[in-house]
């Protein structure tokens, strides 16, 4: 089985190390040898080590590369919509199989991939497009074929965890935490696609097209980052019992005329410290999946980095190599559901509002009246000085509101923030952040 490998960066020189030194177990479970046909790169003249390769298998030319009629296998861990979206579909259609661990371009057009591997009748696996080394994809689209998923709620990032478990135990605010992210590797010189939210909402909306049997883009995902989470917003969640993670959330639902939906969100949220992804810290992942039949499942481990990610990638290519040599397809992309994606205003959740008033008489209740008539109830009221101190009203200077509400329409919850924004007696909604995972 020969192999045409596309990029060879962090994740591309493990996936060509492992191939190396593991070759006779792959040989032994595939039933042939693999070989690596070709690796396209962008410079030739690149230093890449001790990597156990012969540098005459270089190439600059992907295209030539996967065109080859002795290439059995397609390989793609270059990243980015194209050109590897056009590498790909050349492959698919020619009945190539594909492995990519391409999380952007999956969410962006996976449909097109999808349709072109029908067409050409061939596999596309990516197994490492999401959290890494941990077998979460092939269990979503086999393992619990035979169930109802109703909920993917995961932490599939693992620097904005590192990031937010920092910030938890130490106290420090988010440039702090960032900027130790940076120096021990764990984020990019650029981090925006991580703390923004990108990167969770690429994987978000793949996970939702396996667990519902739907098309997701990341268009659909709604999408907020952590920047704006303070080291007073995790010190609240502590005294709450709670902490704070980068979730993102999949879920089935009924829309207001009675049809099935689903709703798929990336952001931050408060989770109390007895839900199973709480514990989850550093820069791990975990997904917790829960079903009809088989209940609640928690899938744990390193999302991230050249090994765990190579390890992914070529369980996918044991699979496909497998195939193709028993001359048999994987089972197609499984999107006959169609369920229309559910606007975040729609989503349920709940509210966590900080609020800096003035400390006079009334100002509790004219604070109650604005989520009375957003049909917004309240769960919890912690109430004190802006200083931090216990507090009382009446003394005419400023004090903080700390309100959870019960569970309620996005749309309505944010509606009752905007409408306190407005109000004389609010200084400022100094923080709003979601709750998740009941009590």
């Amino acid at each position: 089985m020969r192999l045409a490998l596309l990029g060879c960066g962090t994740v591309g020189g493990e996936v060509v190390r492992l191939l190396h030194e593991q070759s006779a177990d792959l040989a032994a479970r595939i039933g042939a040898p693999l070989e690596i046909a070709g690796i396209a790169v962008r410079r030739l003249g690149r230093d890449r080590g001790d990597l156990p390769v012969d540098p005459a298998l270089f190439t600059t030319d992907a295209l030539g590369l996967v065109k080859r009629d002795d290439v059995d296998v397609v390989v793609e861990v270059v990243g980015g919509i194209e050109p590897a979206r056009g590498w790909l579909v050349e492959a698919l259609r020619a009945g190539k199989s594909v492995v990519t661990a391409n999380k952007a371009l999956l969410a962006e057009d996976g449909g097109t991939l999808h349709d072109a591997a029908a067409e050409g009748g061939a596999d596309l696996y990516y197994e490492a497009a999401v959290a890494g080394a941990i077998p979460l994809l092939r269990p979503l689209r086999e393992s619990l074929h035979g169930d109802r998923i109703t909920r993917v709620t995961g932490i599939v990032n693992g620097t904005t965890n590192f990031i937010l478990s920092a910030m938890d135990a130490t106290g420090a605010g988010f440039a702090e935490a960032l900027e130790e992210a940076t120096e021990l590797g764990y984020a990019e010189a650029d981090p925006t696609a991580d703390v923004e939210g990108f990167d969770a909402a690429a994987k978000a909306a793949i996970l939702a097209s396996l667990a519902f049997h739907t098309r997701v883009s990341a268009a659909d995902v709604h999408r907020e980052g952590i920047t704006e989470v303070t080291a007073a917003d995790v010190a609240s969640a502590k005294a709450m019992g709670c902490t704070i993670k980068l979730l993102c959330i999949a879920a089935r639902g009924v829309d207001a005329a009675g049809r099935e939906t689903v709703n798929v969100r990336v952001h931050p949220a408060m989770i109390p410290l007895t839900h199973p992804l709480a514990s989850v810290g550093d820069a791990f992942n975990a997904v917790f999946v829960e079903a009809e039949a088989a209940g609640q499942l928690m899938f744990y481990g390193r999302g991230a980095g050249g090994a765990p990610t190579a390890s992914a990638v070529l369980g996918d290519v044991v699979a496909v190599a497998r195939n193709r040599l028993a001359g048999v397809r994987a089972a197609s992309e499984s999107a006959y559901a169609d369920l229309p994606v559910r606007p975040m205003g729609e989503a349920l959740t709940r509210y966590h509002v900080r609020l800096d008033v003035a400390d006079r008489p009334g100002v509790l209740a004219a604070v109650a009246g604005v989520f009375a008539r957003h049909d917004v109830s309240i769960a919890t009221v912690r109430q004190g000085s802006a200083d931090g101190s216990a507090g009382t009203t009446g003394r005419g200077g400023d004090a903080e509101l700390v309100i959870v509400t019960h569970v309620a329409p996005d749309a309505a919850l944010a509606a009752t923030v905007a409408e306190l924004r407005g109000l004389d007696i609010v200084r400022s909604v100094t923080s709003v952040l979601r709750v998740e995972g009941g009590f």
